[in-house]
């Protein structure tokens, strides 16, 4: 119910009264603004307590909140950030800004933050996918002895200057752990293009490397500019991986995520029909996937294409 509160001087105390209406037609309740913005009287009340959300006015002797009309748009978007899991200083950030009129620094916010959340999916997809292994393999089967030899694993450039496969192949999990960084820093951003690309000039470099590897090199580099939001170079790689599996009769996981590429660089540019065409393209082709877990990496991974929800 709506009402007006209204503080009348008593015996040591003040006494709140409710009336119909805000206070001179201005100040709302904490109930009232609850319901209106969709935030709970709790949420308000620690919103206020954290500094992010301060009402207008407190009652010193009974701590009631009073807030402006004005703020009901501010506590909505309060919600809406945090709907999106943005942190308490990240949502202080985005709602200054927003006060000030610079819709674009709150947009800078949420594509950071969003560039976060990638990141932690891409880790999570793959501790899921170790998790697969380890259950059906078994632990003997993902803990062999200790050896001390340079792996895939291992830093770049670990191991004999003259193995190519080697470092192409340290060059790509590098990569990948950047993607599945959480905190990448410009610098982090600008390394993880350096070694993408240098881990597809090595496989190149390698002795009867397969088309196969060569497009996973290709899907690599795609999927490094889409995460940073360069649509035209992700396309561009996106297009390699597809002709390389087109040339050479490449189907399975491999031609799946050829389309998946081009999927992603295409949303990206926002060209969302497009997307939508190679997302079709790349479900049909995991259908016919031999096995059932790449299957599922295959509908779990296009489930992050940014700005398409999931239609299948």
């Amino acid at each position: 119910m709506s009402g007006r509160v209204e503080l009348v001087p008593g015996q040591g105390s003040t006494v709140i009264i409710m009336r119909q209406e805000p206070v001179d037609g201005k100040l709302l309740t904490v109930g009232l603004v609850a319901r209106r913005s969709g935030l709970t009287a709790k949420a308000l009340r620690h919103y206020d307590r954290v500094k992010l959300l301060r009402p207008a006015a407190v009652d010193e002797a009974t701590g009631y909140r009073l807030y402006h009309r004005d703020q009901v748009a501010e506590a909505r978007l309060v919600g809406v950030l945090r709907s999106l899991d943005l942190p308490l200083e990240q949502v202080r950030m985005a709602v200054a800004a927003w006060k000030a009129g610079d819709t674009g620094a709150v947009s800078e916010v949420i594509r950071r933050h969003r560039a976060h959340l990638d990141a932690r999916v891409t880790r999570l997809r793959g501790a899921l996918h170790r998790i697969d292994h380890l259950l059906s393999e078994g632990l003997d089967g993902v803990m062999p002895e200790l050896d001390t030899s340079p792996t895939t694993n291992s830093a770049p450039g670990t191991g004999s200057v003259t193995d190519e496969k080697l470092l192409a192949a340290q060059l790509f999990n590098a990569t990948w752990r950047l993607l599945e960084h959480q905190g990448r820093t410009r610098a982090d951003d600008d390394r993880m293009i350096h070694t993408a690309h240098a881990s597809r000039y090595h496989w190149g470099q390698v002795p009867g490397a397969t088309p196969a590897q060569l497009a996973r090199g290709e899907w690599l580099i795609s999927r490094v500019y889409a995460t940073l939001g360069r649509a035209e170079p992700a396309q561009h790689h996106a297009r390699r991986v597809l002709d390389l599996c087109q040339e050479h009769g490449i189907g399975d996981f491999d031609l799946a995520f050829a389309y998946e590429a081009l999927a992603r660089a295409h949303a990206v540019a926002g060209h969302s029909g497009r997307a939508k065409d190679y997302t079709d393209q790349a479900l049909a082709a995991a259908e016919d996937i031999a096995d059932s877990d790449d299957r599922d990496l295959v509908r779990a991974d296009l489930e992050t294409i940014p700005g398409q929800p999931r239609y299948w």
